[in-house]
């Protein structure tokens, strides 16, 4: 792997904040119940992912999309962290796609944010049910409003001056794209680390792609992270492809210890990107 430039996160600097996690440094306002500190193994393969693939430079300008879901929040909270033991420094802030279906309501989020994290929060509501069904083409409602809340976060990056929107995806995300992909498609594709998006004037990047989703589920629950409930109908009113193929490789890992590191080596190809193309929804 090449160098890293110097307005860029280096293994090294990483290495001080998420292998020591700056604990002995911690203030007493710090160390209260209210500061939500990450867990090492979380902050580790953070680390390390950010600095392999070169995600925060010197001046960035942050989005998080924070859905409410377990994994948003974890990210949002890791690197909130960051922020503060960063040597290079970036600016951070969220945004909230509300989809506006009835018992989905992320709106708690907005005193969390406030009273917790203490960074510009956006809060979008669109009816993306009525949207779809206006313009939705295909049968694929989830696809249809990823799609749609991709371009709201665009947007939102666009109108606020953010440069870098991050998202929450994890490896069984992205080993379970892999799979669908190969099964369904015939094709080699998964989400990518870090990427332009088409206009080439965004950059996506997933901090957690070295996390697995068990360890932002314990950290969400060991920090009581206000989860809100993804009750979506349209989600759960027929199985499933991703969730056949999170049992399927959560039942192949009982076997194979091993099956996820070496999922991680065969998606390295994919998960790079030349920065020069955006990437498909993989829904």
């Amino acid at each position: 792997m090449s160098e890293p430039l110097p307005n860029e996160l280096s293994v090294e600097a990483l290495s001080e904040i998420a292998a020591e996690v700056l604990e002995p440094k911690l203030s007493k306002k710090e160390r209260t119940k209210d500061w939500i500190i990450p867990p090492k193994a979380i902050l580790k393969p953070v680390g390390r992912a950010i600095a392999q693939y070169k995600m925060i430079q010197e001046g960035d300008r942050i989005l998080l999309g924070l859905s409410g879901g377990k994994d948003s929040l974890a990210l949002l909270a890791v690197l909130k962290y960051m922020q503060r033991h960063s040597p290079v420094k970036f600016e951070l802030a969220a945004c909230t796609i509300d989809p506006e279906i009835p018992g989905f309501d992320p709106s708690p989020l907005k005193q969390w944010v406030a009273e917790k994290m203490g960074i510009p929060y956006f809060y979008e509501a669109e009816d993306l049910v009525a949207l779809a069904n206006a313009h939705m083409k295909g049968n694929s409602f989830c696809s249809f409003c990823a799609r749609q809340k991709r371009g709201k976060l665009y947007t939102v990056c666009r109108r606020e001056g953010y440069n870098v929107l991050a998202l929450a995806q994890h490896l069984d995300d992205l080993a379970e794209s892999f799979i669908m992909s190969a099964f369904n498609a015939g094709e080699l594709r998964t989400m990518k680390a870090h990427y332009l998006n088409n206009e080439k004037d965004i950059r996506i990047i997933r901090p957690f792609v070295r996390v697995r989703e068990n360890q932002t589920r314990d950290f969400a629950r060991s920090a009581e992270l206000p989860v809100i409930p993804d009750n979506c109908p349209a989600c759960y009113a027929k199985p499933q492809e991703r969730q056949r193929m999170k049992e399927l490789l959560l039942a192949e890992e009982k076997h194979n210890k091993h099956l996820y590191a070496n999922l991680w080596t065969a998606m390295q190809p994919l998960i790079a990107d030349d920065n020069h193309a955006g990437e498909a929804e993989l829904s």
